[in-house]
């Protein structure tokens, strides 16, 4: 399986400001040498060795992930605003059926649906599916119009509604599927995607609990061994405190449930808001000595950024 990710912020997109791109600019200015300008290979070098938050940025689309099975199978995991250009790639790609897997329907996770050019498609075939039995009207109601200029009923008729249950493993090809509900206000549902004895998991929106460190318990057995794990990861551990029951948890909380669970690696997920991209290069810093001070050394911990790709 493979897996890209198109869309890593959580509760509303966040572009780079001015102010933001100033302050890199200003930034790199401050650490060039006239070295670093005399040639070609010079300049390569110093722009090679900025620190990420420097050269680049973790983007600003609300979640959306695009996982493609050994087959081919496109499966797309929410339709935050990350689903927008997605759109246009599978577009170019001749991609004429897709697998819409939404969490659950708060707005950061669906807002991107109506700009989803192959949806519009008539030779487009669309499966979605939710835990939700009444999805169809939950999308619908985004694209009244009041709040948008064409209704659902413009997408292709080649389209199809699945309601999901914790007690049901299905299969797209050869890709086993799973879901477990999780915490989170309205709940939201962890997606667990396994071929080839290994797995991915989507777990966005969720916070975790005590609860879910039960030995030989549903949650544990749902996780446990994953091969790669897309966790939320929103607060830092005091935010964590002072938001209980808001249904996001901290890096801290991540890393103490991969280690329970056996998780082999995880990527931090639904990025604040607020977090510039400093901020979050320090909290990554933060979670790999968490990580160290905990023992579990053998725990891969990256933070999700846009346009990131990882073979499973």
């Amino acid at each position: 399986m493979k897996v890209k990710l198109w869309g890593v912020r959580g509760s509303l997109p966040t572009p780079l400001t001015q102010e933001m791109v100033r302050a890199k600019i200003d930034a790199v200015v401050q650490r060039m040498s006239p070295q670093d300008l005399e040639n070609s290979d010079s300049r390569t070098r110093f722009l090679a060795n900025l620190p990420s938050w420097l050269y680049g940025t973790v983007g600003g689309n609300s979640s959306c992930v695009e996982l493609t099975s050994d087959e081919g199978a496109t499966i797309i995991l929410d339709a935050g605003t990350g689903i927008r250009s997605l759109g246009k790639k599978l577009i170019d790609s001749g991609v004429k059926t897709i697998h819409l897997f939404l969490s659950h329907f708060h707005w950061d996770h669906i807002q991107g649906l109506p700009f989803f050019d192959p949806a519009y498609r008539s030779d487009t075939t669309l499966h979605i599916y939710s835990a939700q039995e009444n999805a169809y009207e939950l999308l619908d109601m985004q694209m009244q119009e009041a709040f948008f200029p064409v209704g659902l009923s413009a997408f292709t008729k080649d389209m199809h509604f699945h309601t999901l249950s914790e007690d049901e493993t299905f299969s797209i090809g050869s890709v086993e599927v799973q879901c477990k509900k999780m915490f989170h206000p309205g709940d939201s549902y962890s997606l667990s995607f396994s071929q080839n004895n290994k797995s991915f998991i989507y777990a966005t929106d969720v916070e975790i609990l005590h609860r879910d460190f039960e030995k030989n318990g549903r949650t544990e057995n749902f996780f446990k061994d994953a091969s790669l794990v897309l966790i939320d990861a929103q607060y830092t551990g005091a935010e964590a405190i002072e938001k209980e029951n808001w249904g996001h948890s901290s890096f801290c909380n991540a890393i103490d449930f991969a280690s329970f669970a056996n998780v082999k690696k995880i990527l931090l997920f639904h990025h604040d808001p607020i977090y510039t991209d400093k901020k979050l290069y320090a909290i990554l810093d933060s979670a790999h000595w968490y990580r160290d001070y905990t023992g579990n050394h053998d725990l891969e911990i990256e933070l999700a950024v846009e346009g990131m790709e990882f073979s499973i």
